[in-house]
C-alpha cells in the first residue's frame, strides 16, 4: 500500500536495487499517469543529481526517492513519452548526458519468445545474446530459475546495478536494450540463483569471446562480404556421397604457430590445393579456455576463438577456401561441455543445460558436463547452433564428435552409475532424438551439407535417414577400419601373412554405412607416435610402409581422411604447442611422401570408379582377398554409368619382398597403364614397376575373363586402369 505522497514503493525500490525485480521496467522509465501527466523514474547509484533533459532543452530535476532511484513529474504539456536524455552529476565529475535504458520497448517480439519457448527457434541467435542496434545493444538471455539477472561490462565499469534485466513472459528471457552500448564491448550477465548467490556468467550465445585467459564475452557485428556465390550454388546440387572427398585435418593453432586466421587462408588455401585435397576439417573453433583440450572442451558455442582473430577474420578464411574449390568441415562437439563456473555448468544457479541426475549429466572419461537432451530449450540451443555454423559461415559440413557417447546410458560408466531408459535399455532415447533432430534440421536448411558421425561402436543406421528410422547423418568415421588397419600395418611383414583377415575384413561390412577412412589426430597423440613410426622396420621399410597404407587407403571404398604432418611423413608425435615439423621436408624421404600425396590426390580425383560408388557394393570387386602367404590383397573399383562405369585394379604387396609374374585377373584384355606406384624412385622407393603398363590377355584366372602379368613391389601398392 502506498502512502499518500509515494508513487512507488520502497519495497519495490528495494527490490529493484537488489536486482530481483522481474520487471524493473513498470517502475523504471517513462509512465504515463492518467490526468497527471507523465513520471520518469530513473536508477543511478552514487549520482548525486540527475536532471531529465527534453528534446526542446527544457531541464527537469529529479527527486532521489530511494537508494539511487530518483523521479520527476513532467508539465501535463509535454509530449505524453516524451524523447528524454539524463545528465548524471557524480559528486567528484562532470554531467554526463546519457540516454536510458529504460524508456525503450522490448526488443524480442511474441513470436522470438514463442518459438523459444517451444525449442523450435532454429536461428536462436538472431533472439538472444547481444545484438547490435542502430543506437545501441540489445542483450537477451535464457534464465528461467533465475530471481533477478544484470548486465555487467565495461561500459558499467563491471557494476550492474543500475543495469538489473526484466523478464519476458514465461519463456524464461531477460532482456535489456542498452543506448550507446555497441560491437567491442565486453560483458557478461550477473545471474542471482534461487540460492540467493550471484553468478557472473559469459553469454551463451555470444558471437565473440574476450582471448583466453579472459572469459568475457563481446559485442560483435559482422560487415562481412562474401565472394562465394559461385561454390554455394554449386554445392546446393552436389551429391557428397558420389563425389570426390579427400580432407586434410587441421588445427588451426599448430599447423604454423603464429599464423591469423587471414594468415591461414592465404597459407592454408595455396598448400591444400597444390596437394589436391578437396576438403578441409577443422578441429574445433568454437571458443575454448584451455588450448591443451583443441577445442573439444567448448565455452561459447557461437564464438570462433579470438585466438586468431575475429569471426569476419575467420569467414575470410572459409571464404578464400571456397574461392580456392575446397570445402570446410568443422568439428562440432554437442555431447559435453566443461565445468568452468563462468560459462554453461549451473548457469542460472540451477542444472539448467547439464542433466541434474549425475548418472545422465555426468561425463567421466572427461571430467565434463552432458547437456539435457530431453529439454526442448537446451535442444535449440544446439540444433541452432549447428545451422549457426553452416548459415553464418557457410560450413559445409560438421563433424559430430563423440557420438558414442551420447547414444549409451552406460558409456564408460560402471554398474550402478547410469539409469536405463524408459523401456529398460541402455539406449539414450533423448540423444538419439536430438541427434535426429539436428541432423533433419540441418538437411532441409542448407542443400549440399554434411553431417558426419564419429561414431565408434555397430551402432545400426547411423547414417540412414531419419525417415527411415536412421539417425540422419550423411557419412560416419569407419574406426573398425582405422583400428584394424593400424593393428596390421604396425606388424613385422613376417607376421602379417598370419592376420590377413584383420585387413580384408572391413570389406565384410564397407557397405552398411556411408563411410570416412579416418586417420585423424587421435591416432597422433598421447604416447601413440606418428602414423610413419607405427610402421616396423627400418627407415627405408617404415616410409615404405607408410606409402603402402596411403596406396591402399586412397583405393579403399569410402572417403578419406588424414591428419596434417602425416602427408610429408613426420617423424614426431604431433605436439599442439610446438606445430609441425616443416624442415623435415628437406630430406628425400619426407619431400616423396609429400609427392606421393600429390599424386595420390590428383589421380584420385581424375578416376571416378574410386569416388563415385563408395558406398554400393556395385563399386568393388575382389579380384584376390586370400594371398595371405603372400601378404598380397587385389580389389577392382568400379565407377558409376554416368561416369561411363570406369574401373581401376587396386594391388597391394605388404609383404617386404617383391612378387614378379605375379597374376591377377581383370575384367577385360588390352593394356592397362600404372596410373599410380607408390614404390616409384621419385617418392623415394626403389623404382620397381611395370614400365608403365602392364598388357592384359584373354586368360581367366580368379573368376575374371582376363588376366595379367606384373611385377608388384615390396611394400607397396599398384593401381592400374585399362586403356580403352
Amino acid at each position: 500500500m502506498l502512502s499518500k505522497n509515494e508513487t512507488v514503493s520502497l519495497g519495490e525500490i528495494e527490490r529493484i536495487v537488489a536486482g530481483q525485480h522481474h520487471d524493473p521496467h513498470s517502475v523504471l522509465g517513462a509512465h504515463l499517469v492518467p490526468g497527471e501527466g507523465v513520471t520518469i523514474r530513473a536508477l543511478r547509484p552514487l549520482a548525486a543529481s540527475v536532471v531529465v533533459v527534453l528534446p526542446d532543452g527544457s531541464r527537469h530535476p529529479m527527486t532521489h526517492l530511494h537508494l539511487g532511484v530518483f523521479e520527476v513529474a513532467l508539465p501535463q504539456e509535454t509530449d505524453p513519452v516524451p524523447d528524454y536524455r539524463l545528465e548524471v552529476t557524480y559528486a567528484d565529475g562532470e554531467p554526463q548526458l546519457q540516454d536510458d535504458a529504460y524508456r525503450h520497448l522490448p526488443t524480442l517480439g511474441e513470436l522470438d519468445l514463442y518459438l523459444i519457448g517451444e525449442g523450435r527457434h532454429e536461428q536462436l541467435w538472431r533472439a538472444l545474446g547481444a545484438r547490435p542496434l542502430e543506437t545501441g545493444t540489445a542483450f537477451a538471455v535464457w534464465a528461467p530459475n533465475a530471481r533477478g539477472v544484470r548486465l555487467v561490462g565495461d561500459f558499467n565499469f563491471w557494476d550492474g546495478r543500475a543495469y538489473p534485466m526484466r523478464s519476458l513472459g514465461g519463456a524464461g528471457v531477460w532482456e535489456l536494450f542498452v543506448p550507446g552500448v555497441g560491437p567491442g564491448a565486453a560483458y557478461k550477465f550477473s545471474i542471482c540463483g534461487p540460492d540467493g548467490a550471484w553468478r557472473e556468467k559469459a553469454d551463451p550465445m555470444a558471437a565473440l569471446a574476450e582471448t583466453p585467459p579472459a572469459t568475457a564475452s563481446v559485442v560483435y557485428q559482422s560487415d562481412y562480404t562474401w565472394k562465394d556465390d559461385e561454390w554455394l550454388a554449386v554445392r546446393a546440387d552436389r551429391q557428397p556421397l558420389s563425389s570426390p572427398m579427400s580432407v586434410y585435418e587441421v588445427h588451426l593453432g599448430s599447423w604454423r604457430p603464429g599464423l591469423s586466421y587471414r594468415d591461414l587462408a592465404v597459407e592454408l588455401a595455396a598448400y591444400v590445393t597444390d596437394l589436391g585435397f578437396t576438403h578441409v576439417e577443422f578441429l574445433p573453433v568454437a571458443e575454448h579456455p584451455f588450448g591443451g583440450s583443441w577445442g573439444y572442451q567448448v565455452t561459447s558455442y557461437y564464438a570462433p576463438t579470438s585466438r586468431f582473430g575475429s569471426p569476419d577474420d575467420f569467414r575470410y578464411l572459409v571464404d578464400t577456401l571456397h574461392q580456392a574449390g575446397i570445402g570446410v568441415i568443422v568439428d562440432w562437439v554437442p555431447a559435453h561441455f566443461p565445468r568452468d563456473s563462468w560459462a554453461l555448468a549451473e548457469f542460472d544457479g540451477t542444472h539448467l543445460y547439464e542433466h541434474s541426475d549425475p548418472r545422465l549429466g555426468s561425463q567421466p572419461d572427461w571430467g565434463t558436463l552432458v547437456f539435457n537432451f530431453g529439454r526442448s530449450e537446451v535442444r535449440n540451443f544446439l540444433v541452432a547452433n549447428a545451422v549457426y555454423w553452416l548459415e553464418e559461415f557457410h560450413i559445409d559440413g560438421l563433424r559430430v564428435d563423440a557420438v558414442a557417447s551420447m547414444l549409451y546410458l552406460d558409456y564408460s560408466r560402471k554398474e550402478g552409475e547410469w539409469a536405463p531408459n524408459v523401456h529398460g535399455g541402455r539406449e539414450n532415447l533423448e540423444a538419439i532424438s536430438f541427434l535426429q533432430e539436428v541432423n533433419a534440421t540441418c538437411y532441409k536448411r542448407v542443400p549440399g551439407i554434411m553431417m558426419i558421425a564419429e561414431e565408434s561402436t555397430a551402432w545400426p543406421g547411423v547414417s540412414r535417414p531419419v525417415h527411415l528410422g536412421g539417425l540422419g547423418f550423411g557419412f560416419k568415421w569407419n574406426m573398425g577400419w582405422m583400428n584394424d588397419t593400424i593393428e596390421y600395418f604396425q606388424l613385422d611383414p613376417i607376421y602379417r601373412q598370419y592376420h590377413h583377415n584383420e585387413i580384408t575384413f572391413s570389406m565384410v561390412y564397407a557397405f552398411s554405412e556411408n563411410f570416412v577412412l579416418p586417420l585423424s589426430h587421435d591416432e597422433v597423440v598421447h604416447g601413440k607416435g606418428s602414423l610413419l613410426r607405427k610402421m616396423p622396420g627400418d627407415e627405408w621399410r617404415q616410409f615404405a610402409g607408410l606409402r603402402s597404407l596411403f596406396g591402399y587407403m586412397w583405393a579403399h571404398p569410402g572417403k578419406q581422411l588424414l591428419f596434417m604432418g602425416s602427408e610429408f611423413g613426420q617423424g614426431s608425435e604431433w605436439s599442439e604447442t610446438n606445430g609441425l615439423d616443416w624442415w623435415v621436408l628437406q630430406y628425400g624421404y619426407h619431400a616423396g611422401v609429400q609427392r606421393l600425396m600429390r599424386d595420390l590426390n590428383t589421380t584420385y580425383r581424375e578416376l571416378p570408379a574410386l569416388w563415385s560408388q563408395d558406398a554400393v557394393p556395385d563399386g568393388f570387386g575382389w579380384i584376390d582377398a586370400n594371398d595371405a602367404h603372400g601378404n598380397v590383397l587385389s580389389f577392382l573399383r568400379f565407377g558409376a554409368q554416368e561416369h561411363g562405369a570406369p574401373v581401376l585394379a587396386c594391388v597391394a604387396n605388404f609383404s617386404a619382398m617383391p612378387h614378379t609374374d605375379y597374376r591377377i585377373g581383370l575384367p577385360l584384355a588390352g593394356r592397362w597403364r600404372e596410373v599410380l606406384n607408390t614404390d616409384a624412385a621419385s617418392y623415394g622407393g626403389s623404382g620397381m614397376g611395370n614400365l608403365g603398363s602392364v598388357q592384359a590377355i584373354p586368360k581367366p584366372w580368379h573368376g575374371r575373363p582376363a588376366s595379367a602379368s606384373i611385377v608388384v613391389p615390396p611394400l607397396s601398392v599398384l593401381w592400374l586402369t585399362p586403356e580403352i
